[in-house]
């Protein structure tokens, strides 16, 4: 029986063997051969049948009445058995999980969880997730662990908190901005992709990267996704954005003003010091003031030159190693990825695969496909969404008929929350976070960070189950390690846990008491999953002050900041999310009598999980996130880069 209980899921099972050591879900319980013989302590004493022990009055004819004693113990036998059936019945047993699954993970980009139609939305139609999550199980408190894409992705990959990779930016700058930055995954961090490779998995990843390419030479990928365990990569290595579009100038708009204040500020040091050359009263060189202009000079002709081409230079399509087209064609480039995606299962079929489909939807500028224009209730955005969804009923329809599904764990997500300040104009960009507060780039509100999760394997994981625990980006990596047979790394803190047995339901509970929260290198909140009495708490130590006054976003921004103008709160915000998911009221010592006990437990627990945290490299901030001419990635003699990848009949949706 099933039954929900303090936001959970709970599975009532009768006990076996009351008093002595549980048995293991994946196991027959201690003693028990395979056909679950029952032991004395697992028979219930008012039905207990003791043939061997029972007396048998017996008389007449017979060599000594053991033909008659013989046929009594057989009818004792036959009147036995259905006894023996209903406790059999009653034990404790669990379906081996079959080793070695493909495995499919669908990520989608800057998706709302209040965008799906099995979150509740009734104006967009995703039948194709939905049918996922009805036959799958279905999580409503999945939480990323960064509100925007690079840090969550990272974090994902390895499961780990992104502060733990140097990939939490210590600026306002928190996603890689550039192909050609030399920050990235760090090559000594370990993804499920790698470990998985090691136990004979074919891995493959179609669609966005985003978590770097090159480090010191055009060429060397220590980022790549094929040196962090992918076999194949089809796809960008960056991301989607407004200049991809050739419409709007995104990147430009950024940073020009802050590039050309530095190109300014060193170009009248070059003129103080020529002026110091001619008036003598500075003892250097013309030769000095020569190479110091011509350094300005190359300051400014790199960046001029690589906002005038950043369609040119970040717009890319690779194939492994190798550019395929530059600059993308964006009108056929989901067709693309599609074809990639579903040749990739075909060829693989024989498994065992991982399949990474790290999806271009729903990012800005919303490249929608002409068969998708105007279909739904909410424009452009509206549209994008509808064709994310039939892209993954195709996947779900190659597993179908490639004879894949039963043998095949699939699971969908969004890297973080909807962009809910995006828009051009007075058209929305964005999308829903439904009833929860806060978006894209707002590391503490749960708008941010609760994302869909949700995971099918048919005849593994009950289908239609919902589960309300607190659960992780990070989870994946734990779980699809186990499930293909290897091993978590044991020489690095990993703070994901694995889902299976909670997605099994042979746990009532999360293994997560606690989910930290950061905004960039900024710890902003923390929860705590207090499991007595079932409440689950939210402490805020720094929230971004929305603008204009009165909105729920950053508007006037474009983006919330992690650091600056910020609202740092001490106490810290409390909220309960069981009766406050929005986290409209926060509570007070006089409305909570347990406040101060709340938020000293859950400081503490921060204390704790800070001093796990050793200092590394950081990949996102300064010249690790700058243009570098020297690695960027070019089909053809850099600077005279251009492709376009082959046609195909299938490149129309």
């Amino acid at each position: 029986m099933m039954q929900m209980e303090g936001g959970g899921v709970r599975q009532n099972l009768p006990e076996a063997g009351k008093g002595k050591e549980a048995a293991s879900p994946l196991k027959p319980p201690r003693g028990a051969s395979s056909a679950h013989t029952l032991t004395s302590a697992q028979r219930d004493p008012r039905l207990t049948c003791d043939i061997q022990n029972r007396e048998t009055d017996f008389s007449g004819p017979g060599p000594s009445g053991k033909r008659q004693d013989n046929m009594s113990g057989l009818n004792n036998h036959r009147n036995c058995w259905p006894l023996v059936l209903v406790l059999w019945l009653l034990v404790p047993t669990s379906t081996p999980i079959p080793t070695k699954p493909n495995m499919v993970l669908i990520m989608a980009d800057d998706l709302g969880i209040g965008d799906l139609g099995c979150y509740g939305n009734h104006t967009l139609r995703t039948p194709n997730i939905d049918r996922l999550a009805r036959e799958g199980v279905r999580l409503t408190q999945h939480i990323a662990a960064a509100s925007i894409c690079t840090p969550s992705r990272a974090a994902f990959l390895t499961g780990r908190y992104p502060i733990r990779s140097g990939m939490a930016s210590e600026t306002e700058v928190r996603v890689l901005r550039w192909t050609a930055a030399s920050g990235g995954l760090p090559p000594n961090e370990t993804t499920f992709a790698k470990i998985l490779q090691q136990q004979g998995y074919t891995t493959g990843l179609v669609g966005k990267w985003h978590v770097g390419v090159s480090c010191e030479t055009r060429n060397d990928h220590c980022h790549h996704p094929l040196n962090h365990g992918f076999h194949y990569f089809y796809g960008t290595p960056l991301t989607l954005m407004l200049d991809c579009g050739n419409k709007h100038n995104q990147k430009a708009q950024a940073l020009r003003a802050t590039y050309w204040f530095c190109t300014r500020t060193l170009a009248c040091a070059m003129l103080l010091l020529a002026l110091g050359r001619l008036t003598g009263s500075l003892p250097i060189s013309w030769k000095t003031v020569g190479c110091f202009g011509v350094c300005v000079l190359v300051f400014f002709v790199s960046w001029y030159s690589s906002h005038g081409f950043t369609r040119h230079w970040d717009c890319i399509l690779m194939r492994n190693h190798k550019v395929r087209e530059q600059s993308m064609v964006l009108k056929r480039t989901p067709s693309l990825l599609l074809r990639e995606a579903t040749s990739f299962i075909e060829r693989n079929k024989q498994g065992p695969f991982l399949f990474f489909l790290s999806l271009l939807q729903v990012h800005v500028p919303l490249t929608t496909t002409r068969n998708f224009l105007g279909r739904s209730q909410h424009g452009l955005y509206g549209d994008n969404v509808e064709e994310m969804d039939w892209v993954v009923g195709q996947v779900l329809k190659t597993l179908d008929n490639e004879g894949l599904t039963n043998h095949t764990l699939v699971y969908f997500t969004s890297d973080h929350g909807a962009f809910i300040e995006g828009r051009i104009g007075d058209t929305p960009l964005g999308g829903s976070n439904g009833i929860y507060k806060g978006g894209k780039g707002m590391g503490g509100w749960e708008g941010g960070i609760r994302v869909p999760g949700i995971f099918r394997w048919p005849g593994v994981l009950p289908a239609g189950r919902v589960i309300h625990e607190p659960t992780s980006l990070m989870d994946v990596f734990p779980t699809v390690v186990q499930l293909g047979g290897g091993q978590v790394p044991q020489d690095r803190v990993i703070d994901g846990r694995d889902l299976t047995p909670l997605l099994r339901g042979q746990v009532p509970h999360s293994e997560h008491e606690f989910l930290f929260h950061y905004c960039g290198s900024r710890l902003h909140a923390a929860r705590w999953h207090q499991r007595q009495g079932a409440r689950l708490w939210k402490a805020h130590f720094e929230t971004p002050i929305f603008s204009p006054e009165g909105a729920v976003g950053c508007y006037t921004r474009g983006l919330c900041p992690c650091h600056g103008k910020v609202a740092r709160h001490d106490p810290p915000l409390l909220f309960e999310l069981s009766g406050d998911p929005s986290e409209a009221t926060p509570l007070s010592p006089a409305s909570e009598p347990s406040f101060h006990a709340v938020v000293s437990r859950i400081q503490e627990a921060t204390r704790a999980h800070r001093s796990t945290l050793t200092p590394v490299p950081g990949q996102l901030s300064g010249s690790s996130n700058m243009w570098k001419p020297w690695l960027q990635p070019c089909c053809g003699s850099f600077p005279f880069c251009g492709c376009q990848e082959s046609a195909h009949p299938r490149d129309e949706l």
